[in-house]
């Protein structure tokens, strides 16, 4: 009788996680995008047009990026990926001072504001994603990827590192004002050296064993191989990237807590 009062309980309990979640991405969109114009469309026109514009740039300059691959499905590759992870950082940080007053709900607690911003940000670069090489290939201008279930779990593993950075980061950026103004000259600096722009096996071997430190460069380089298969050599270290994600989500928690614990007390 108690295991089927547990489930219960639980089911009840999940019920309430998913309302909760589901106003709290309502209240966002609408807070972000309004009822005008195209509304809630821009929550991944706004990546499509930024990639597009990086892609066209390529073209029309006919950039060379160091390798035989299709400039298109490279641009694309690489750009949405970096707007997945960095986009997410920036929705948490300071997420909590126009957000405090949602905290006296009892049922709405801190992660509950950072996991309804992060879904929106994966949401919007996902559907971006998926557009644009579904636009482009029905154009012409670049092919499907070779694995979609590769390529689908590269994506999911940056999401995840973009999800435990930005809580991370959301958090301590409640106990100092330096995390908003160092993450903006800090995410420029890592947009280089996320992948987007190289193939690891492009560079010298000593730049290669230096940019496989960022996490970020595994997932793109996942990515890349599902989409273009025995066109390159990727080059990743999976349990790494794992074991980083891991351990970062587990630090950021226990700071998402902290905190909570922080406010509440205010």
């Amino acid at each position: 009788m108690n295991g089927y009062e547990n489930v219960g309980t639980l089911r009840r309990s999940m019920a309430i996680q998913v309302r909760v979640i589901g106003a709290l991405l309502m209240r966002e969109v609408l807070t972000r995008f309004g009822r005008h114009n195209i509304g809630f469309l821009w929550l991944f026109v706004e990546p499509m047009m930024f990639t597009m514009g990086i892609t066209t740039l390529w073209v029309l300059t006919k950039a060379v990026h160091g390798g035989h691959l299709p400039i298109v499905a490279f641009a694309v590759t690489g750009y949405s990926s970096v707007l997945l992870w960095r986009n997410m950082p920036s929705r948490t940080i300071g997420a909590m001072g126009p957000n405090l007053s949602l905290l006296y709900h009892r049922q709405v607690k801190i992660l509950d504001i950072y996991i309804s911003r992060v879904l929106l940000e994966f949401a919007g670069a996902t559907t971006s994603f998926m557009t644009l090489t579904l636009l482009f290939t029905a154009v012409g201008a670049m092919k499907l990827p070779e694995n979609v279930l590769e390529v689908i779990g590269g994506w999911l593993v940056l999401t995840w590192f973009g999800v435990s950075f930005a809580l991370f980061l959301g958090a301590v950026s409640e106990r100092s004002e330096l995390i908003d103004k160092i993450w903006h000259p800090a995410s420029y600096l890592l947009f280089p050296l996320s992948g987007a722009a190289f193939m690891v096996d492009w560079l010298p071997a000593g730049a290669q064993k230096v940019v496989l430190f960022l996490p970020m460069v595994h997932g793109v380089e996942i990515v890349r191989e599902g989409f273009f298969g025995s066109q390159v050599h990727a080059h990743y270290n999976l349990p790494y990237l794992l074991t980083f994600c891991l351990c970062l989500t587990g630090l950021s928690l226990i700071q998402v807590k902290a905190v909570g614990r922080e406010l509440s007390h205010d």
